[in-house]
């Protein structure tokens, strides 16, 4: 038997969920009929059987900035979009290092002591 605060909760995600889709909806379909089906890094070209891969990426982060002259936005297969965030993460996390922060530099080299292990073995 669920709570009712779980039920609230369960009710609040999925309103949140629909609003998203229907926001990217929009968006994203004034995109595609902007832009040519061509993801904008590694210029991939998609047709309809791999469409869905092809994502609107916000250049400036925000996605209630969507004016419709798409200057906003740009066409991204999955991985190139995937890739431009992890690039603003480590970009945010590197300026947080610089200002103080605490290094998330690895120290571990799992292969710092191999010449020695391999000797050991002949």
């Amino acid at each position: 038997m669920k709570k009712p605060v779980s039920d609230k909760l369960d009710k609040v995600v999925a309103e949140a969920r629909r609003t998203r889709d229907k926001r990217e909806l929009g968006y994203r379909e004034q995109a595609l009929k902007l832009y040519p089906h061509i993801c904008g890094r590694c210029m991939r070209e998609f047709n309809q059987k791999n469409l869905q891969e092809l994502t609107v990426h916000h250049r400036d982060h925000n996605h209630d900035n969507n004016p419709v002259d798409g200057s906003n936005w740009e066409l991204l297969c999955m991985y190139c979009h995937d890739n431009e965030h992890q690039r603003q993460l480590e970009a945010i996390q590197g300026q947080s290092t610089k200002s103080g922060g605490r290094s998330t530099t690895a120290t571990y080299n799992p292969f710092e002591d191999l010449k020695s292990m391999l000797d050991k073995k002949k």
